[in-house]
């Protein structure tokens, strides 16, 4: 440790006063330097190109626990602490987060359902509690709103629609894309928050029509929908505040990227241990994959 220590520090000091300050001969060192890396930093150094690797092809998103999962994927025998000092020392980190904002308008005179979720954010199999819950995208044009539907089963994101407007057209149309791509039988519990598009006579006449169980939180209780809450978060950090939407139509094409291509197929999701939503629909038993399509869709169209 003394010799790693001079050797960052000799551009600033002599070695000799290194060595002397140390209580190290300087002969010792320079046939320390000789000898060359140890086995440890060698692998350290191999690991540090890996860990480049990994986080370059996830878009430069992830951060220890997923780079982690990565390596543990590709059969490297490596800890999780050790792959985090690692990118400490290459100054590699993941997105984080920030503070979420509410949409939700849920001023409206339309009736709203009880809290049948409340808060057990786990299901048995795919297509038995869906999530939805809508946010919004900035774009030198203007803003454009994202509807999203997520199944608790896998996290997956199942329809997905984006409009200049929001409306219950916008919250129709993910709805209808679920629907189309998932074709659940009677009896799935729909969750969202009490918002005017889920509460419209338009959406609950869908979700009658299909035999789907209502939920709605608790007014003002973000936490009631926290799935639907972590994917926007999660959405925003690691796509919407790193880029600058010159029009809606290119915001539209990153978010379809996002969705379709890394967040269904590619992310790694801590709550399923660190697999993807589509790997972990793939092992669900049999009997419970009805439905579930192969990683492709198609969304609604952009205003």
């Amino acid at each position: 440790m003394r010799f790693g220590f001079i050797q960052t520090e000799k551009a600033m000091y002599p070695v000799r006063v290194l060595c002397r300050t140390l209580l190290v001969s300087a002969s010792g060192f320079y046939a320390w330097c000789r000898r060359g890396l140890s086995l440890r930093a060698q692998e350290d150094a191999a690991l540090k190109v890996e860990i480049r690797a990994a986080h370059a092809a996830s878009g430069k998103r992830y951060g220890s626990p997923r780079i982690h999962a990565d390596l543990k994927a590709d059969d490297q025998h490596v800890g999780r602490k050790r792959v985090a000092r690692l990118m400490r020392e290459e100054g590699i980190e993941g997105q984080r987060k920030r503070r979420f904002r509410v949409t939700t308008d849920s001023r409206h005179s339309h009736p709203v359902a009880g809290n049948q979720l409340n808060r057990n954010f786990t299901a048995s199999a795919p297509n038995k509690i869906w999530v939805t819950d809508i946010t919004y995208i900035w774009t030198r044009e203007g803003w454009i709103y994202l509807a999203a539907i997520l199944d608790l089963f896998s996290r997956r994101v199942v329809g997905w629609s984006m409009d200049s407007s929001i409306d219950r057209t916008l919250a129709l149309d993910a709805l209808g894309m679920a629907l189309k791509t998932r074709r659940p039988e009677p009896g799935l519990l729909h969750h969202s928050d009490r918002g005017v598009q889920y509460a419209s006579t338009e959406y609950q006449s869908q979700l009658r029509e299909r035999g789907m169980v209502c939920s709605m939180s608790r007014k003002g209780d973000c936490w009631d929908n926290a799935v639907a809450e972590s994917f926007f978060s999660t959405l925003k950090a690691e796509l919407i505040h790193r880029n600058d939407y010159v029009s809606r139509s290119q915001a539209y094409a990153s978010v379809f990227e996002y969705i379709e291509v890394f967040y269904n197929g590619r992310r790694r999701h801590s709550a399923l241990g660190y697999v993807t939503p589509v790997e972990h629909e793939k092992a669900a038993p049999r009997e419970g994959r009805e439905g579930v399509p192969p990683l492709q869709g198609r969304p609604g169209e952009a205003a």
